[in-house]
């Protein structure tokens, strides 16, 4: 298995609009949801990790070539700008997923362009805001993005996602969230994108400070070490023509070229 390059390069992106806009979720994300993200990395993987962020409202959406080159696990947050994330942006975005970036989607990112292009989904789900318990249970326990996190995590109050969730198969089902209402959800799920992997992990709506718990921090920091881009050869992004065979061909009918 090819090994994982450290330090890894992570960039935390956020809309960070709710946190201008709204005093409640200022309140306990003063500095945005981005940079408590990035803080609890740092906290949690020290030296085997760089860490910047980057917002919706800066040049580019904050990812310029520059920083997407420089980027082996990009985290994403989203909730009510995802109709205004550039195409152009989106399409590198997903090229470089393909290319073995690592992609960490935190709740509402479900919504967001580059989340329902790399799934072929729409994404969809059921929801109600009623600052309801969940349990969150783990049901991989010997998955790496599981480790050092026991039976199930808790959160007293939180926004409820419920099945049915439009995605597909997971590869892996690491959570599966259970709600004080009755719902079910299936909250921490993984996939293989080319040569990039897919995280998604659902707690963490902005009005309750889930982001500063230890345990959801911890699953964050092992998803990004599980998704991080490895050593390897590139992968390819070219249909090529294959027009000289491996081995002689007994002609079946005159080939015309010219129709490809």
């Amino acid at each position: 298995m090819a090994s994982r390059l450290l330090p890894i390069r992570i960039t935390v992106w956020n809309e960070f609009r709710h946190e201008r806009s709204n005093q409640a979720v200022k309140a306990i994300y003063p500095e945005g949801i981005h940079s408590t993200i990035a803080g609890a990395l740092r906290d949690q993987l020290g030296d085997d990790a760089t860490v910047r962020t980057a917002t919706q409202d800066e040049p580019d959406h904050g990812l310029t070539d520059e920083v997407l080159n420089d980027t082996d696990v990009l985290i994403w947050w989203s909730h009510g700008g995802y109709l205004e994330v550039r195409d152009d942006i989106v399409e590198k975005i997903h090229e470089h997923v393909l290319g073995g970036m690592g992609f960490v989607a935190l709740h509402s990112a479900h919504t967001s362009k580059i989340f329902r292009k790399l799934m072929g989904t729409s994404g969809g789900l059921q929801w109600r805001e009623a600052a309801e318990k969940e349990r969150l249970w783990c049901v991989s326990p010997g998955h790496p993005i599981a480790d050092g996190i026991g039976k199930y995590i808790e959160l007293e109050h939180t926004e409820m996602y419920g099945e049915l969730f439009d995605i597909p198969e997971p590869d892996e089902l690491v959570f599966i969230s259970w709600f004080e209402g009755g719902e079910v959800f299936r909250s921490g799920c993984c996939w293989r994108r080319g040569k990039g992997h897919v995280f998604y992990f659902r707690p963490g709506h902005e009005t309750f400070p889930i982001f500063h718990n230890p345990e959801i921090q911890k699953v964050i920091a092992n998803g990004v070490k599980y998704v991080a881009r490895c050593e390897g050869s590139p992968y390819s992004l070219l249909s090529s023509n294959a027009s000289e065979p491996l081995s002689p061909i007994g002609a079946k009918h005159t080939v015309d070229q010219s129709i490809h």
